[in-house]
């Protein structure tokens, strides 16, 4: 369970003090949070080789697409809009949490290959 809530926090898989990413308040429409090289606590390195960091676009297409399901589950079935709210809702969302999306992927990643 601390494994999750360490992927999910962002922390470094070694130490699990330090932070993956400089900026904690990144979280900004459209903007790309900073990732540090090294653990600031530990001194681990986080992208282990070159295109490291490939395959967390995967996890964070998983993410966006569960995300999108749940959203069109709440907001058609449930609270029962028409079809273009629900997509302009959708695309909101999807707009929203690109950047959290980043950060818990290449989190996750990490996690994956420690």
């Amino acid at each position: 369970m601390s494994v999750v809530v360490n992927a999910l926090s962002c922390k470094c898989p070694n130490c699990k003090k330090g932070n993956i990413f400089n900026n904690r308040g990144s979280l900004l429409l459209f903007k790309i949070p900073k990732m540090s090289a090294r653990c600031k606590e530990c001194d681990f390195k986080f992208e282990r080789e070159p295109g490291f960091f490939f395959g967390a676009m995967f996890v964070s297409y998983a993410l966006a697409v569960a995300q999108m399901i749940a959203s069109l589950i709440v907001f058609w079935y449930f609270i029962d809009l028409s079809p273009l709210r629900v997509f302009l809702i959708i695309t909101l969302i999807a707009l929203l949490l690109g950047a959290v999306n980043y950060r818990v992927s290449r989190s996750i990643w990490i996690y994956l290959f420690y």
